[in-house]
């Protein structure tokens, strides 16, 4: 797993990292007893100081997500989500379809990321 961090972004780059891994783990490419990066890896990767790296992965410790193993890593300690990989994968391609068609309705990924959002809310109500 290599992590990105938009430091343009107005979300603080711990809580980035944060929502990768999550994201990861409910989209099954991280599964129980999968290790994440080091610390110092996810410092030459990304850019970030180790103690943001160091905050993010407490945070997920705190939530119960992963587990800190001295001197071994942090592996991930249980799973997120429901849906079968065979149902990710085809939701995953219709929604790369329907990406690939808002942009060229000329919507930028800000446009999309809002619209998304705004339906997301919906379902809420």
């Amino acid at each position: 797993m290599e992590f990105k961090v938009d430091r343009g972004g107005g979300l603080p780059a711990y809580l980035q990292l944060v929502r990768q891994v999550r994201e990861a783990v409910r989209l099954g490419w991280l599964g129980p007893g999968d290790r994440l990066p080091t610390v110092r890896e996810v410092v030459r990767t990304s850019g970030v100081n180790a103690n943001t790296v160091l905050k993010a992965y407490r945070e997920l410790e705190l939530s119960g997500l992963v587990e800190a193993r001295q001197g071994s890593g942090t592996y991930v300690k249980t799973a997120l989500g429901s849906a079968s990989a065979e149902n990710l994968t085809e939701l995953r391609a219709k929604l790369a379809d329907w990406v690939t068609e808002a942009r060229s309705a000329g919507l930028e990924d800000e446009d999309i990321d809002a619209l998304v959002r705004a339906v997301l809310a919906e379902g809420e109500k």
